[in-house]
């Protein structure tokens, strides 16, 4: 027999059994010891008020107070601050209150029910609309000022 036929008399035989129940139940198949966890008890720890008095008395007793809070910590990664934000001009602070500004009273006056007049809708959407296009191109297209001779792949 070649490869080939193997192969093909082996899928016969499971599109054969597709339909047929299983010789064994899995609920049957006992679970093999390989998987099974010990199982250990809770760690808690509880101490009455008047051993805590004596590890505060103890001068030695801090140090060691101070060792377990240190291994607790051990391994726990802390980021640094971030950087701070920076600093806006009056530009770029009015295009943002106009692009949310805008929106946010069409949505405030629907919600309240408000009359609007055809000037105020005009300006929130002029508003929006303004707020957009004052930001992108306020974004710049090029590199930035501070990148050295060595930018990279610049495509």
């Amino acid at each position: 027999m070649t490869p080939q036929s193997d192969e093909d008399e082996v899928w016969r035989q499971i599109v054969a059994s597709f339909n047929d129940t299983a010789e064994r139940d899995s609920a049957d198949q006992p679970w093999p010891d390989s998987e099974n966890v010990p199982e250990e008890p809770a760690r808690r720890v509880a101490r009455p008020a008047e051993a805590d008095l004596d590890l505060r008395d103890d001068g030695d007793a801090d140090g060691a107070l101070d060792e377990r809070a240190d291994d607790e910590d051990e391994g726990h990664y802390e980021p640094p601050p971030p950087p701070p934000l920076p600093k806006l001009d009056l530009t770029t602070k009015l295009a943002w209150l106009a692009l949310f500004g805008g929106p946010a009273y069409l949505l405030l006056a629907a919600m309240a029910e408000w009359q609007m007049e055809g000037w105020a809708l005009f300006t929130a959407v002029a508003a929006f609309i303004g707020g957009f296009v004052a930001l992108v191109v306020r974004m710049g297209d090029g590199p930035p000022n501070d990148s050295g001779w060595d930018d990279g792949a610049v495509l």
